[in-house]
């Protein structure tokens, strides 16, 4: 069946192309595939719940689960899976399979919750994504909970009869005629059996939590056959940022546009350590350069997460131009001892670090994940960009592609805050968040508060679900001692 899947995936980014295009593809494609439950037995036709296969874009297939009617060898309270493709100039692919409060074979193996993430996209460095997001929680075997480690893929022998995998996660970069392409999947549990246990037979497979995204670069252009005029073309290069000058020091061109159009070079930032801008579970895909219509086109990554999400600074810095505007809503810039430049848009809320002039370390907390400005009605992300000081004279189309930079400092997501409760991730039991500094609490848990009742507060402050509380957290670890900047 996976490997049908790959085909389906392939055939659609070589066949469809764009969001159903008919003919040879000249523009990107992406194709994505998610879903909860799957059961295959030999020589009879199994069940699963329903795939969600993109394009065309549809709606999340939401269903409760039990096989057999009983319950007996799999039984899920939901099953949630979800695909999305967008074709604009770039492309992007995003898969999400959720399944809760799953029970394996009454309950010798269950989990709270199963999610498999999946996310592929285009832009100006080729193709790329991750798996980023997938998650077990609270994985139990006869009542024992299993140790997991984020990023890596665990194998425990079920007894005399069976294997359990967890995390197993593929990608396949290969794409033809000259194009760049990026197919990741993952598959979150995979029991299969050896012998016949509980109901099947040997050769059994239970797969829960499944996500599948490509994406795919059009394929270069036919070489021009049309004879040009003689005399000398004007030659734009790139500036040589390994000489390191400053950007007072460089000759303008083109006033604060780049007459080249988006960078495409990734100087190194060594002002000192550097981590990732999210904290806790997030995607994203390249989609810098891409075309937008509300600026000449998109200067940097978006991070998805969830609402509240705490963002923190990628380096020591100095926090300015704290505010809103039309374009990026609640935003901020961080400055840091080289002179390099992080622009953080779309925020919630700001935390109390967020003072223009203020100084602050690599993993401070200075904001909250929203979709203020021009990202209402779009998932919760945060929009990053990277501005390089070597490129300040180039205005804002000095920024360069992130992706890179993101990639590095990816491991540094999780920070080792003191566990405290309060700020809630979408699966009960999921990590948890740093102790809290200020609170910021949204309206309608405001409204719930009394002034003249002590009391009410802190009702009001206890989470009751996942985007009900956002805190303002104060990292107490020192920073980082690897510099991530200076591979």
């Amino acid at each position: 069946m996976r490997r049908r899947l790959a085909l389906l995936l392939l055939v659609t980014l070589l066949v469809i192309g764009p969001a159903g295009a008919e003919g040879p593809a000249r523009t990107p494609g992406a194709a994505a595939t998610a879903w909860g439950i799957k059961v295959s037995v030999p020589n009879q036709s199994g069940t699963a719940t329903t795939s969600v296969v993109s394009p065309p874009n549809g709606a999340p297939a939401i269903e409760k689960f039990a096989y057999p009617s009983d319950g007996s060898v799999v039984a899920a309270d939901s099953s949630t899976a979800s695909a999305g493709t967008e074709v604009k100039g770039y492309a992007s692919a995003r898969a999400e399979s959720v399944v809760t409060a799953l029970s394996l074979f009454k309950g010798e193996i269950t989990a709270d919750g199963v999610t498999a993430r999946a996310s592929a996209g285009t832009g100006y460095s080729g193709a790329g994504g991750n798996v980023n997001g997938s998650s077990v929680t609270n994985l139990k075997v006869n009542g024992q909970p299993v140790p997991l480690t984020a990023g890596t893929a665990t194998k425990v022998t079920l007894g005399n009869w069976g294997q359990l995998t967890v995390g197993s996660v593929a990608v396949d970069q290969s794409a033809p005629g000259g194009a760049k392409g990026y197919r990741g999947f993952i598959t979150e549990i995979d029991v299969h059996l050896t012998a016949d246990h509980g109901g099947l037979p040997a050769n059994s497979e239970i797969q829960v939590g499944y996500a599948d995204a490509a994406a795919q670069t059009a394929p270069p252009a036919a070489p021009s056959t049309t004879s040009t005029s003689t005399g000398t073309l004007p030659v734009t290069t790139t500036p040589d940022v390994a000489s390191g000058d400053a950007p007072r020091d460089r000759a303008r061109s083109g006033g604060s546009k780049s007459a080249g159009g988006p960078l495409k070079v990734h100087p190194k930032l060594t002002a000192g350590h550097y981590v990732f801008p999210v904290y806790g579970p997030s995607s994203y895909i390249d989609t810098f350069g891409a075309a937008r219509s509300d600026v000449s086109y998109h200067h940097g990554d978006d991070i998805f997460g969830q609402l509240g999400q705490p963002l923190v600074a990628v380096t020591d810095g100095t926090v300015f131009s704290v505010g809103w505007n039309k374009v990026g809503g609640n935003r901020l810039w961080l400055l840091d001892g080289q002179g390099n430049q992080f622009y953080y848009a779309h925020l919630s809320a700001f935390s109390t670090a967020a003072v223009n002039g203020a100084r602050v370390k690599a993993g401070e907390v200075i904001g909250f994940m929203g979709r203020t400005g021009d990202a209402e009605g779009t998932p919760y992300h945060l929009h990053f960009e990277v501005h390089p000081v070597s490129f300040l004279y180039l205005g804002y189309d000095g920024a360069v592609d992130p992706t890179p930079y993101l990639d590095a400092w990816l491991h540094q997501k999780d920070l080792p805050f003191p566990v405290a409760a309060g700020w809630a991730p979408a699966i009960p039991g999921g990590p948890a968040a740093p102790e809290p500094g200020a609170i910021l609490l949204g309206m309608t848990d405001i409204s719930t508060a009394d002034g003249l009742d002590p009391a009410s507060l802190e009702r009001a402050l206890t989470p009751l679900k996942p985007s009900a509380l956002m805190q303002t957290l104060v990292p107490t670890q020192p920073a980082p001692t690897k510099d991530l900047g200076r591979g």
